[in-house]
């Protein structure tokens, strides 16, 4: 049976009433199917603290957050503060610094990643490269994003932070730095360990700024599957692809975490941020996700007055300097095909997600102590109980002013040679609504294309323009502005675009824009 998340018009009795219920019914769904429970102990000699593991009867719990990305502004919270295990969620962090360092230039997709002996030593789901062999950056992403790969994680907090405890020290102060005040990391991986926990409100935080700050890289986080080594490797996330505007971004697992999704949705000009923790089943937190989504978007704005998280560290810091054992070790060569070793499979019946899973036959979701103060860190204060979705604590600009029609001399077009060209405007007529989705847009130029906006008046999306063009007249200076109408049953809605750029300026651009408060994605033309 698909549980489903009332829609907001219903009043704050019902809203309480339903996510009662939809806690309830995920936890009833959760007992515990196996007779006996036992703890693992695993340590390595340099890095004992990253596995740490004791045994508890109870189950996750249930916790839920959706915010629209253009506003700001929260559409669906049930305890959204309330302390978790992130699992393979803590890779987006991960990736997030790796991103910083390639942003920065001091990575490339093509730099290569050695192997450690720790990184090889750790447990499934991983790629199973050998201690000595390197993989390249862009690789790397593709098999943490896939597969989930624990050893590949623990290659790269290696890379950017020299080992692997002060690199998870550097993702807890990113995570300060962000507004993530109820984060805190210590592994790179989401591999259990007590004390690494967050909340469904901070990883939406994070979702936010990270396809903010990298659109150029968040677009990894919708690889469906990526081949390597001869074998193709499948994405754990299976929204993409099935639900309409889906594009990433992580899923997680572990018995303490429970099923863990967080999402990524544009559709129609729109944009959801959606995470779900504590889920009995991939299938189950893929249900509530899916609903979720489809009862909220259309509640999501399609004019971004949202400004970008901001980013409280100094973006000048220098890159953390290796261990003087690392700085002292010989180079590895690279070998020219990709040795494999065999990785340890989930038992039949087990649901892995790319986090450590135990060999029973149905694993047994549990909290370890999540409530626990965290060594180091400040008590966290008990979050009040949330009857109406509140509004973000993010600063919220001003929107765009709507204002009255306006005519192509009042927002300054020129005539000459050097005039800007003026919108070009096409209509295309939306699918029915049983197709759920818009037909595919004109191409209006070759390349890629940029959209900045959709709005209810054509004079609305010029005027977005020519305020995106006024912002960015570097890679907006030669592509072609695009007023698209497209018709939806008995109305329309116009999308602002350019037309007629290449893959890099595209994402150069929606950067550039998305720094200055505007909503921005890009496409092939």
């Amino acid at each position: 049976m698909a549980l489903r998340i009332p829609n907001s018009h219903l009043g704050r009795a019902a809203r309480l009433a339903a996510g009662a219920f939809l806690a309830s019914a995920l936890l009833l769904a959760a007992a515990p199917a196996d007779a006996h429970r036992h703890v693992r102990h695993f340590a390595h000699a340099a890095h004992s603290r990253h596995v740490v593991r004791a045994a508890a009867p109870s189950s996750p719990t249930f916790s839920a957050y959706v915010v629209d990305a253009n506003s700001g502004r929260a559409l669906y919270a049930a305890d959204p503060d309330g302390l978790r295990h992130p699992a393979s969620i803590t890779k987006v962090m991960t990736l997030y610094l790796l991103f910083e360092k390639l942003d920065r230039g001091a990575m490339t997709l093509q730099s290569r990643i050695p192997i450690s002996q720790h990184a090889a030593a750790q447990e499934p789901s991983k790629l199973g490269l050998d201690p000595g062999e390197t993989i390249s950056v862009e690789d790397a992403i593709k098999a943490v994003v896939t597969r989930s790969a624990n050893d590949i994680a623990v290659a790269i907090a290696e890379a950017v932070g020299g080992d692997e405890d002060t690199f998870a020290d550097m993702m807890t102060r990113k995570a300060r730095a962000l507004g993530m005040s109820r984060t805190t990391y210590r592994n790179a991986s989401g591999l259990p360990n007590d004390e690494q926990i967050t909340t469904a409100r901070d990883l939406a935080v994070l979702a936010r700024s990270l396809e903010d700050r990298f659109p150029r890289y968040f677009r990894y986080f919708s690889t469906e599957s990526f081949e390597y080594a001869g074998e193709t490797i499948g994405n754990h996330n299976h929204l993409l692809g099935r639900v309409d505007g889906v594009d990433g971004i992580k899923t997680g697992y572990t018995r303490a975490s429970g099923f863990n999704l967080l999402t990524s949705v544009h559709r129609d000009g729109r944009s959801l941020i959606a995470v779900v923790m504590g889920g009995r089943s991939a299938a189950a937190r893929d249900r509530v996700m899916e609903n979720l989504i489809e009862d909220h978007i259309a509640q999501g704005s399609t004019v971004r007055t949202a400004t970008r998280v901001a980013d409280a560290s100094a973006d000048d810091q220098p890159d953390p300097s290796p261990p003087p054992q690392a700085r002292n070790r010989p180079a590895v060569v690279a070998a020219s095909v990709p040795t494999r070793l065999p990785t340890a499979r989930p038992a039949p019946g087990a649901d892995s997600e790319g986090d450590y899973s135990d060999d029973d036959d149905q694993p047994t979701l549990r909290v370890a102590a999540v409530q626990t103060p965290v060594k180091g860190q400040p008590t966290p204060v008990p979050p009040r109980p949330i009857a109406e979705p509140p509004v973000a604590a993010e600063r919220v600009a001003d929107a765009a002013p709507a204002g009255k029609p306006v005519t192509p001399a009042a927002l300054g077009w020129k005539k000459g040679a050097d005039a800007a060209p003026r919108p070009a405007q096409t209509t295309v007529a939306a699918r029915s609504a049983g197709d759920g989705a818009d037909s595919d847009t004109p191409s209006a130029g070759k390349g890629w294309k940029i959209q900045i906006g959709a709005t209810d008046d054509a004079a609305k999306a010029t005027a977005l323009l020519i305020k995106a063009r006024s912002r960015d007249r570097g890679q907006l200076a030669a592509a072609k502005p695009v007023t698209l109408k497209v018709r939806k049953g008995d109305g329309a809605y116009y999308r602002a675009q350019f037309a007629g750029l290449d893959s890099v300026s595209a994402e150069q651009a929606c950067r550039s824009l998305k720094r200055d408060g505007f909503s921005c994605f890009a496409t092939r033309d």
